[in-house]
């Protein structure tokens, strides 16, 4: 996962559930990797990940599997 992403053409959703503080993550979704941001800091880099392993983390959270 070297390849770099061109993050200005992103398009950042935030999550219907965030709260008016603007306390919450952003996701950019390309190809095979997503983007995750905190909407506080959206200079800093993001954290990249393969889009298999953000779904295999959501499917545990879903399953109560992670504690």
């Amino acid at each position: 996962m070297n390849r770099e992403l061109d993050l200005t053409q992103a398009q950042w959703r935030k999550s219907s559930y965030s709260g008016g503080d603007n306390d919450c993550v952003e996701l950019a979704v390309f190809d095979d990797r997503i983007a995750i941001r905190d909407s506080k800091c959206p200079d800093r880099s993001p954290l990249v990940v393969a889009r298999a392993d953000a779904r295999a983390f959501i499917d545990c959270i879903q399953a109560g599997q992670w504690t």
